[in-house]
């Protein structure tokens, strides 16, 4: 055999491998159960709360087309929604900020559908005549270990004895003595005044404070890197489109979103919303970024982030 035919055997067979790589990367979202109009079914994880409700109501609701693909809810508490990604169940979810290098193999995180404390955050809270020292020394409730919430704690505070109870759960379970203090997220950064209840940290402000004001991160969406880069970025635009509808359309979307609130009024549910749903929303932005690595970074420094995770590769899908 010539060594021209070798060459031109092994050329052929190599563009055989390449063609046949390049469409199981770019068609695995054809392997997704369809609907009767033959679209893709695309199952968002998130929680059951306000702002995350707001954002994808759009695409969730056909309040725009969004050809090839049809999307529907699953709701679970943010915790459930981490070890499920862990897991690599959905394909598109939200997720805490601190869990992402634990599936960062498996999914990208996209440019769109931040949630970021601007000022503002988790917060531990206690019942009155309750002192950060003796807080320190009880053990803390909070709402789980893969939480954002949860690192930005160990963070600020260092080691601290905690037990994991459900988001809803921690406030009632202050009220009832159980725990002298707990770390609360979602609605409850607003709705623990009702209680009567005090603010011993409030993570965001520190966050803030220490990176000469950086946003704090906290949740960010997914979508899993075996649908295809074509699938990856069709899903990420449409999750932008849904943001931008329901922040242009806020009235219908806050209706919508008030459904996931337990119980709050019209103004707490506008005025959590407007909180973590904005422009930073719609794109982080550079300082958002490196909020991001910079804490990826520090949660390495203490452990609670493999070291071996490269923080230079995190790739955001739909960055301008």
């Amino acid at each position: 055999m010539s060594f021209c035919l070798i060459l031109s055997l092994f050329g052929t067979y190599q563009n055989r491998l390449l063609i046949e790589g390049q469409a199981c990367r770019t068609d695995m979202s054809a392997h997704l159960p369809q609907d009767e109009a033959g679209n893709s079914i695309v199952r968002i994880g998130h929680s059951p709360d306000p702002d995350d409700a707001f954002m994808f109501h759009a695409m969730t609701n056909g309040k725009f087309p969004t050809p090839g693909y049809k999307f529907v809810h699953e709701l679970q508490d943010i915790e459930t929604l981490n070890h499920r990604a862990i897991n690599k169940e959905l394909e598109v979810s939200a997720v805490s900020i601190h869990a992402y290098p634990d599936i960062a193999e498996n999914y990208a995180l996209m440019n769109c559908g931040a949630s970021m404390g601007e000022g503002y955050g988790p917060m531990i809270v206690c019942r009155k005549g309750t002192t950060i020292e003796h807080a320190k020394k009880s053990v803390i409730a909070v709402p789980g270990m893969k939480t954002s919430a949860y690192l930005g704690l160990r963070l600020a505070w260092g080691e601290v004895d905690v037990e994991v109870l459900p988001f809803d759960h921690i406030i009632p379970a202050i009220l009832d003595g159980k725990y002298e203090s707990g770390l609360i997220i979602h609605e409850g950064q607003l709705t623990y005044v009702e209680h009567d209840l005090e603010v011993l940290i409030d993570l965001g402000k520190w966050w803030n404070a220490k990176t000469d004001n950086y946003p704090m991160p906290l949740g960010g969406n997914v979508v899993r890197r075996d649908l295809g880069q074509k699938a990856m970025e069709d899903i990420t635009m449409y999750t932008k489109m849904s943001i931008e509808y329901a922040i242009e359309n806020p009235e219908e979307a806050l209706e919508f979103a008030k459904k996931w609130g337990r119980g709050i009024d019209d103004e707490t549910n506008q005025k959590f919303v407007s909180m973590y749903v904005n422009q930073r929303t719609i794109d982080y932005g550079d300082d958002g970024r490196a909020s991001i690595r910079q804490f990826i970074k520090e949660g390495q420094d203490v452990g609670l982030i493999d070291k071996d995770f490269n923080i230079d590769i995190v790739d955001f899908i739909g960055r301008g």
